[in-house]
């Protein structure tokens, strides 16, 4: 991997003398992640390989895939949001399969370290506001500068849940009731269809101690309802034990929406 990465990066990292330090970060079958330090002259630039190596290249039905997360990850980085800058996106010559190469950011991911850390004692009280702005920035990103995407509602997300719960065939009453609840409490059309994120919160998010560093994660991205996106980081399962701070774990819904609406945007409480 280092001799091929080295052969890629001389083709468009002008001065670069070779690559080191090369590590994957993390398993799976069809995509991986590996960090690497470019080598140049005026010093080290730390990168990151995000590819599904060739015979991989199809993503699963719900992802948009890598070419098209290199896309949104840039448009993110040209609006002024917290996103890796992308390097190079991988041509059939670099004979790496498909991906992209982006500009590694330092931080945190794990959310137990964020949530507890003495390091992030001084931000975490500013994280949830953070966040809300954060995705006002999202949903805000014009829509001319992405890739096409598919279009989700709530009937839409509902039925594709259903029905990746009945192929397992394997009834659950847990989840009959939670999918009748949600059938019941469909809010409707939503007022506004934008860039949903589509998995945004701890895990995909990279916190320093001055705060949100870099989004992660997009290939669940879609056009639909951002009010999606403001509900999954409130979910339970990303507190982490801190119960009593709903966004993430980290602070309230009041504080969240604020950072939200300062930055331009409205908060359907529907949603």
């Amino acid at each position: 991997m280092q001799q091929a990465l080295g052969r890629s990066v001389a083709s468009w990292y002008p001065g670069a003398t070779g690559v080191r330090n090369t590590v994957r970060l993390s398993g799976g079958a069809s995509q991986e992640t590996w960090s690497f330090d470019i080598v140049h002259p005026d010093g080290v630039f730390g990168a990151i390989l995000r590819r599904a190596p060739a015979g991989y290249g199809l993503a699963p039905a719900r992802a948009v895939g890598l070419n098209a997360e290199a896309v949104l990850m840039q448009s993110a980085y040209q609006a002024g949001l917290p996103s890796p800058r992308v390097l190079h996106v991988l041509r059939p010559d670099d004979e790496l399969g498909t991906g992209f190469v982006m500009a590694r950011v330092e931080g945190e991911t794990i959310a137990r370290k964020i949530l507890r850390d003495a390091a992030f004692a001084q931000v975490r009280p500013k994280l949830a506001r953070q966040l809300g702005q954060v995705l006002a920035g999202i949903h805000g990103l014009d829509p001319a500068q992405v890739p096409a995407l598919r279009r989700m509602t709530v009937p839409t997300e509902i039925a594709e849940l259903e029905r990746d719960y009945r192929s397992f065939d394997w009834p659950r009453p847990v989840f009959e009731l939670a999918l009748r609840w949600l059938r019941d409490h469909d809010p409707g059309p939503s007022g506004e269809e934008t860039l949903v994120h589509g998995d945004f919160r701890n895990g995909n998010l990279i916190i320093g101690p001055d705060g949100v560093r870099a989004v992660l994660d997009w290939e669940l991205a879609h056009r639909g309802d951002p009010m999606e996106d403001l509900g999954w980081i409130c979910v339970n399962s990303w507190r982490f034990g801190e119960i009593d701070k709903p966004v993430g774990g980290l602070g309230s819904r009041e504080e969240f929406f604020a950072g939200y609406e300062a930055a331009g945007r409205r908060v359907d409480p529907r949603g």
